[in-house]
């Protein structure tokens, strides 16, 4: 049985978990139409986004980084750098690709300022969808506590995510982030936790 409720003492006490598989930095056009390609032929994927953090009163920075994770492969977009690349809207927009993450709503928000008339469709929020069906705590950190017996580590949260490079560190905490959710969603789905939210 998944727990539906979970203490910050019970999530520390767990084994620390991350993503293992291959993480791709998307920089020039070349990768960002392999990426297209590979995301484009899954119906799941995990999503996230980063956003520099700000530390003054009134200065706010645009989305940084754009992740999407399948089970083996995590790209990461240097949306700052390269900006919203059209194929890469497609896949946000297309409604037979479901889009899951937690809290989706500020990160789409975001989005929609680098991208005039971006249009997303098909994203699943855990945080949202979740409540629905008793979880009392949810985030992912809390999420992948109950669903996935890890604990993920948020130290990389407040980075800078416009540094001319990113750190391995950074790249890791920014991957795990979006395959957590995909994980996540697909244990829940397995399980039959999710059916009530289908079966309506």
């Amino acid at each position: 049985m998944i727990p539906k409720k979970i203490t910050k003492e019970e999530v520390n006490e767990l084994p620390l978990g991350q993503f293992e598989g291959e993480i791709i930095l998307v920089e020039t056009e070349d990768q960002i139409q392999e990426a297209a390609y590979e995301l484009s032929s899954h119906t799941l994927i995990g999503f996230d986004t980063e956003t520099r953090p700000s530390f003054r009163k009134g200065v706010q920075y645009q989305v940084s980084l754009l992740q999407l994770s399948t089970s083996e492969v995590a790209y990461l977009f240097r949306l700052h750098q390269i900006g919203l690349p059209a194929s890469i809207k497609r896949i946000l927009e297309n409604p037979n690709i479901v889009k899951i993450g937690a809290a989706v709503l500020d990160d789409l928000r975001g989005l929609k300022k680098i991208s005039v008339g971006f249009k997303p469709e098909s994203f699943f929020d855990l945080n949202e969808e979740l409540k629905k069906v008793g979880f009392l705590n949810v985030g992912v950190r809390n999420l992948s506590a109950m669903v996935m017996d890890i604990r993920i580590s948020k130290s990389e949260q407040v980075s800078n995510w416009e540094a001319a490079e990113l750190t391995d560190k950074q790249m890791l905490y920014a991957a795990t982030d979006a395959w957590v959710c995909l994980e996540i969603y697909k244990k829940l789905q397995y399980q039959g936790y999710l059916d009530e939210l289908f079966n309506k």
